[in-house]
């Protein structure tokens, strides 16, 4: 975009912005308003000098992203969605951090217009706009592999703080952005040195700039003015360069003072997360040359002069849709990718490249999913991923398949286009890096790991959770079935926790074809999801004898119906829904009737209609029993209190698979033990 020369309504529009931060704060009594009123230079020169954007469409494909990863400080974000008329007004300013506001107290996707991600977890937004920068390239790959347009060339920009940088997963991430050499990521380090608890140094004191030069970004240095206040011409200078680096990222480390220009104020961390006052609003501004007596004041000329960038971002648009329209006449076949990438349709009939398993073999649901992953690589260009670091162990790799890296690489393999990511041992910015994707629009992104370490990512998974994106978790080695490596590595109360994740829906499959429908409705519903899969070989159920897999897009359904009126329900998942048929048998031989329950996603089975479920786990039936290797709590809402859940209340250990199940009493007789005792206390 070109930049037309700075001028005197700009410094009026960027002490307004200060103003109504330090204004907006102030009236609700709390939030962070010293960010904010030091930031808006800096937000301003970006969103009306640097950013390619139409406040008219801001879906626009075209555009640049924009993200805030010191996401506390959203006044920074919207004011300048206000001035720039993304449809906030300023009573959406007044309002800020009320109930049913368009402007909450951290920034949320889906909920205000203009907002990329929903940020406020420190260091989620770096992850996210790493995720979205790779994003960005392997688009380009589907559409323009060649290099034959800048259609699909942009820019991911970020704002960042010392407390991003402080948590580990931006520092993972950063550490990937860095072998990924992502020339479209720019991000802002606002160098304030204040943090809640006082001066940074307290905790924070390492080289922050040779770090990232370590990483392989491109690292620029903008001192602050003698005064406190940003040097915004010397940011603007750092900006041009940083646009104009392709082949690497780049960090700029700009000084600044919190809370300036307020005089007793800036600086300080009480500034950092709460309302000036009014002495002290009323004091800066005077400083700012403004009325203390007036709160909210927009003049009309810096509004208008604000808005105009709604002319410049409407002629770029205009002019990147002339050039849509030659290179759709150009490239027919990829242009109809993208239509369909754009409506979220799939190809007519792709379900059948879903491959079905004989029965007669064990395989394990993790092998199961691998096939699964390649078959469905063969016909969505859009579907792909990798894992941190475990690809053989998580059967994560799509067969055929180049990896992604850039083509600075020296690694065999390696194709800026590539549809395998390698993660590294990076659990947390894996999921921030998926989300990223995901929020990026086109793509369908999954990851693995082993369902163990889903903790230390699962700030990640709640974040992809709350903002109702498509992202895919695929979890293996999903209980004590993982044998030797042990307690550390055995997940016990994993499942359990997940599923408290509201809208997350965790999916463990009892055998290989429930893992192949599974993966057709997660491929359909483009909802966050967690598999749940077996490193240990699993018998393929043969369907001939029981009920067809299709009852998994259920999330649960009679997989063995009682031969007989159902004395007792055994509802099992994953690698106990056979132990569950073994132990119907026995229970027949002695004149007990069981029905077999498989359970494979309860979120699923919930969002059925009451019909459905009472058909499946009738409320006449109050003999109960679940079957599940991982701790039993969230069972007793489907057991009730004639219910017995088998379980695991502690931590594994280190011996063979087999061995673990019978000394942990995941037996046949444990269940036709526990279905008896049920069934005499439904009787009482």
């Amino acid at each position: 975009m070109e930049r037309s020369t700075w001028s005197k309504v700009d410094d009026e529009a960027v002490v307004i912005a200060r103003a109504l931060a330090m204004d907006s704060v102030q009236k609700v009594g709390n939030g962070h308003p010293g960010t904010a009123m030091a930031l808006a230079p800096v937000a301003y020169t970006l969103f009306q000098r640097f950013l390619k954007h139409d406040p008219t469409d801001s879906s626009w494909l075209g555009r640049d992203r924009f993200v805030l990863s010191c996401g506390h400080s959203s006044l920074t974000l919207y004011v300048q969605l206000f001035l720039c008329g993304y449809g906030l007004s300023l009573d959406d300013l007044k309002s800020f951090r009320t109930h049913h506001s368009l402007t909450p107290g951290h920034p949320e996707y889906g909920h205000t217009n203009g907002v990329e991600t929903t940020t406020g977890p420190l260091g989620a937004g770096i992850s996210n706009a790493v995720g979205m920068a790779m994003a960005a390239r392997y688009e380009k790959g589907l559409l323009d592999p060649d290099s034959e347009t800048q259609l699909f060339d942009h820019n991911i920009w970020v704002i960042c703080s010392d407390g991003d940088l402080e948590e580990g997963v931006s520092g993972e991430a950063s550490s990937l952005a860095g072998t990924q050499a992502l020339g479209n990521l720019k991000m802002i380090y606002d160098d304030n040195r204040i943090s809640i608890e006082g001066d940074t140094h307290l905790a924070f004191t390492e080289d922050v700039a040779g770090r990232y030069r370590a990483y392989g970004w491109n690292v620029l240095e903008v001192k602050p003015l003698p005064d406190g206040n940003i040097d915004r011409v010397a940011l603007e200078e750092a900006m041009i360069i940083a646009e104009s680096t392709t082949d690497r990222p780049t960090f700029i480390r700009m000084h600044s003072t919190i809370a300036w220009p307020a005089p007793h104020a800036q600086g300080t961390a009480e500034s950092h997360g709460s309302a000036l006052g009014a002495d002290e609003i009323a004091a800066t501004k005077v400083l700012l040359g403004l009325d203390p007596a007036v709160s909210f004041f927009v003049p009309d000329h810096v509004l208008a002069h604000t808005r105009q960038i709604i002319n410049r971002g409407q002629a770029l648009r205009a002019t990147w849709e002339n050039d849509f329209e030659r290179w759709q006449a150009k490239n027919p076949e990829r242009a109809a990718l993208l239509e369909r990438l754009r409506s979220k349709d799939l190809p007519a009939g792709w379900e059948k490249v879903l491959p079905e398993f004989p029965a007669g073999k064990d395989v394990a649901t993790r092998a199961a999913s691998g096939k699964v992953i390649s078959a469905i690589a063969t016909i969505l260009p859009e579907f792909w991923g990798g894992s941190a670091d475990l690809a053989g162990s998580n059967n994560t790799t799509i067969s055929g398949s180049k990896s992604f890296l850039p083509l600075s690489s020296a690694m065999e393999g390696a194709d800026p286009y590539g549809r395998l990511i390698h993660f590294g041992i990076r659990e947390h910015a894996m999921g921030g890096i998926l989300n990223g994707i995901a929020l990026h629009g086109l793509t369908k992104p999954f990851g693995g790991t082993f369902l163990v370490f889903s903790d230390y990512m699962r700030g990640s998974v709640r974040l992809a959770a709350l903002m109702n994106i498509p992202v895919t978790f695929v979890w293996t080695h999903d209980s004590i079935g993982l044998g030797e490596d042990g307690p550390t590595h055995q997940p016990v109360e994993h499942l359990a926790s997940l599923r408290l994740i509201p809208n997350l829906a965790i999916v463990r499959p009892a055998d290989a074809n429930e893992t192949s429908i599974a993966w057709r409705e997660v491929i359909t519903r483009s909802k966050p999801t967690g598999f749940a899969l077996s490193r240990q070989n699993l018998p393929v159920l043969d369907r001939a004898k029981f009920a067809s897999a299709e009852g998994t897009a259920k999330g649960a359904y009679v997989i063995s119906e009682a031969k007989g009126a159902a004395q007792v329900l055994l509802i099992a998942t994953g690698s106990e829904v056979s132990l569950a048929i073994a132990a119907q048998e026995l229970l027949e031989q002695e004149g007990i009737h069981a029905r077999v329950i498989s359970a494979p996603c309860l979120e699923w089975f919930e969002e059925t209609d009451m019909a459905y479920q009472e058909s499946v786990i009738p409320s006449s039936v109050k003999a109960r029993v679940s079957i599940e290797a991982g701790v039993t709590t969230g069972w007793r809402e489907y057991v009730g209190d004639a219910g017995i859940s088998i379980g695991l209340n502690h931590f594994g250990a280190s011996a063979s698979a087999g061995t673990l199940f019978q000394e942990f009493g995941f037996t046949n007789e444990a269940v036709v033990f526990a279905a008896k005792e049920s069934i005499a206390k439904a009787a009482k």
